[in-house]
């Protein structure tokens, strides 16, 4: 009896556990309500944002690069303009040359390289104004014929080295315009001259010049 009992009780473990054996373990459960599809709509629109915000990082780079090349472009061809412009207006200047002289003389004095550049500056000009002037204080017919004599002795200069004589034009002032500190020898000395105007372009006429004669 003992034996039955125990021979049935063998058998219905090896049953349970061969039933336990044949049962597949259950999955892992998970929470469904956090879970979303990996192109919803929300992560598509944040990843076209992100991108867009990339891409508009990438034109402001690049924005600001072009406006600093620009402005320093820009600011070079400024600087150039005004260079050519002030290379023009040089150009385009009058020049001035001054001989100087002793007392009481009429003799011109140029060193020779000064000579020649007169000489051939002269010659291509249109228009050469000398302007004679002294060292006095009044307007006396000596100082009057002095001015005139240095003006005149220029112009025989100019004339022997083969200018125009069509295109110069002596003017002489007895007294005044004085360049220097007429008390000191220096400075009456700089006054004693003659100013050579050589003109690049012809001075336009003035209204007064230009109208016509009644």
């Amino acid at each position: 009896m003992n034996t039955s009992l125990a021979h049935i009780a063998l058998i219905a473990s090896l049953s349970f556990l061969l039933s336990a054996c044949s049962s597949p373990p259950k999955p892992p459960t998970v929470d469904e309500s956090q879970k979303r599809p990996a192109n919803a709509q929300m992560a598509v629109e944040l990843q076209v944002c992100k991108n867009d915000l990339q891409n508009t990082r990438i034109l402001a780079n690049e924005s600001s690069r072009l406006a600093e090349t620009t402005a320093a472009t820009l600011a070079h061809m400024a600087a150039r303009q005004q260079l050519l412009a002030s290379m023009q207006e040089r150009a385009m200047a009058n020049r001035v040359h001054t001989v100087h002289f002793a007392f009481n003389s009429t003799r011109v004095s140029i060193p020779t390289s000064e000579a020649a550049a007169l000489v051939e500056e002269s010659k291509a000009a249109p228009l050469v104004v000398l302007r004679g002037r002294t060292d006095g204080l009044s307007d006396s017919s000596a100082e009057s014929r002095i001015a005139q004599a240095r003006a005149n002795a220029v112009r025989d200069f100019l004339l022997a080295a083969g200018v125009d004589p069509m295109r110069i034009r002596a003017t002489h002032q007895p007294s005044g315009d004085h360049v220097a500190d007429n008390r000191s020898p220096q400075g009456r000395h700089l006054n004693r001259r003659v100013e050579i105007e050589v003109y690049r372009a012809l001075p336009l006429p003035t209204q007064a010049s230009a109208a016509p004669q009644p």
